[in-house]
């Protein structure tokens, strides 16, 4: 009597158990999502570099001060091209003097044609009358030939000394261009030297300090929008051809402990990142918190796709990703949408079946 006592006793318990391991399929509304980290940053955010090299003279704003568009916020000493703007006007005031025919370039030429001009007026003269007479039998043959060679040598030198005139001017009107961009290539280089902001934002970081050096090749300051900020994800190859633009994606923050707010999707970068094999996007908040900082972290989940009154079971119920256990042994099942938690049964079992959760191994 007591070993059946005990019997029965073990049969009601394993009955118990397995009644705690049965359900049945449920019919709820599921949503398709994909997971990320996520990241806190200024909208607009960009860093800050400078067009030449130097030493960093002051920074003329302090981190996390707000500052308007065209706002000077780093001075940087560099001499060089100050001596360079000098020469650049030096050479640009000499290009103009000599164009302007104040100097010896031009003046040479034109005294050259002036005198050419009176050898080839009288050699013409001679000519044309040494001519008269041969054609009247009157002077000799040697004699017209030499002033005929004479007219066209002193003809000749005055066409060369003419184009020489033209080209040289030329070559000093685009000596006076190059020089003026130059000059103006200096002046901008000099204007550098002292960084303004391009936007109207806020100093989120200064990345050097009074008398250090300062390279065209690292930053020297970031700075971004003071109120908009943007959520930066990380999304995996597989899943990015599963986002699009304007999506809704529900963001938790480290820093607001049980607290739950709303987003979408804003643009999708197209360009993966070979190094750890993920597409960076970006969320704007549509239901943010009181205060943002730049850097904050959390979690995200982007909703991909949501159907209304599914049949799901548990995931952990589901066998090899294609079979449920039930009454009758292991049945083929075909699955549908799917989140964390849930999945969604298209074919196989109903409402009415119960299934069984699988013995851990």
């Amino acid at each position: 009597m007591k070993y059946t006592i005990w019997g029965l006793l073990l049969i009601l318990i394993s009955s118990c158990k397995n009644d705690e391991d049965k359900i049945l399929p449920q019919m709820q509304n599921l949503a398709e999502s994909v997971y990320s980290s996520i990241i806190i940053q200024p909208d607009s955010l960009y860093q800050v570099y400078s067009v030449v090299s130097g030493i960093l003279e002051d920074n003329l704003v302090e981190e996390g001060q707000e500052i308007k568009k065209e706002e000077s916020i780093i001075q940087i000493t560099n001499n060089a091209p100050k001596l360079n703007t000098e020469k650049a006007k030096l050479a640009l005031d000499l290009a103009r003097e000599n164009y302007n025919g104040r100097a010896a370039v031009l003046k040479g030429i034109r005294d050259e044609i002036e005198s050419a001009s009176l050898k080839y007026k009288n050699d013409s003269i001679n000519f044309y009358r040494q001519k008269n007479l041969w054609a009247q039998n009157i002077g000799s043959k040697i004699e017209y030939d030499a002033k005929e060679l004479s007219y066209k040598l002193s003809k000749n030198n005055l066409k060369l000394l003419n184009s020489k005139y033209e080209r040289t001017k030329n070559e000093l009107s685009t000596t006076i261009k190059q020089a003026e961009n130059s000059y103006k290539t200096s002046l901008i280089n000099t204007a550098d030297f002292t960084i303004k902001s391009k936007i109207n934002g806020r100093v989120y970081a200064l990345y050097k300090n009074k008398g250090e050096l300062i390279t065209i090749m690292e930053p020297i300051a970031a700075i971004g929008s003071a109120n908009n900020f943007i959520i930066e994800m990380l999304i995996d190859e597989v899943d990015i051809v599963k986002i699009e633009i304007g999506q809704k994606v529900v963001v938790s923050l480290d820093a607001y402990k049980n607290e739950i707010f709303l987003a979408k999707v804003s643009k999708i970068l197209p360009k993966k990142d070979l190094r750890n094999q993920t597409f960076t996007i970006e969320a704007i908040f549509t239901k943010s918190p009181n205060k943002l900082y730049s850097g904050l972290s959390g979690e995200a989940n982007i909703s991909v796709n949501e159907k209304d009154n599914v049949l799901t079971i548990p995931k952990a119920y589901l066998i090899s990703n294609s079979q449920v256990k039930t009454d009758k042994g292991l049945i083929d099942v075909k699955t549908g949408l799917e989140n964390l938690e849930y999945v969604e049964i298209l074919e196989g079992i109903d409402s009415k079946t119960f299934i069984y959760k699988p013995k851990s191994d």
